[in-house]
């Protein structure tokens, strides 16, 4: 998508997401940056990544979503990480939705190491995954 403003934003206590977001980011040709920085301008794809912790995702990103103006994002691109629980994907979808915010329906997920759990993840094969997942969403497929 040429022309395209894109941004990507994450929430990452391990590290695990901020691997993805650095991915997506290099391969979108923007900068990684946490939830805390502010979008700049208009916004026509946001690629939010979050990891899905006991309670489900951080009340940090629920925050972003619940703030975000959304006549300054087009639509929303979730990825995720998670050692047990599921994908944030539904629970973001759903706070996007309340806000009026196009979510796409392709979302990007994969395990992240906790403790001795799913140890080296995500490895080199999610992080590629994840770069030909945002090749195909920047392709509008």
């Amino acid at each position: 998508m040429d022309g395209c403003n894109v941004a990507v934003r994450y929430f990452s206590k391990s590290g695990n997401t901020k691997k993805l977001a650095d991915a997506i980011a290099k391969t979108a040709g923007c900068n990684a940056q946490e939830i805390s920085t502010p979008l700049d301008g208009n916004i026509d794809i946001l690629f939010l990544g979050a990891s899905v912790y006991w309670g489900g995702i951080s009340s940090e990103v629920k925050s972003f979503i619940v703030n975000l103006d959304s006549s300054k994002v087009g639509k929303v691109v979730v990825f995720s990480t998670s050692a047990l629980a599921e994908r944030a994907f539904p629970q973001i979808q759903e706070l996007f939705k309340k806000n009026g915010i196009k979510v796409d329906k392709n979302n990007f997920y994969c395990r992240g190491q906790f403790t001795a759990l799913h140890r080296g993840r995500p490895n080199n094969d999610d992080l590629e995954a994840a770069k030909k997942f945002t090749l195909k969403v920047l392709k509008g497929e």
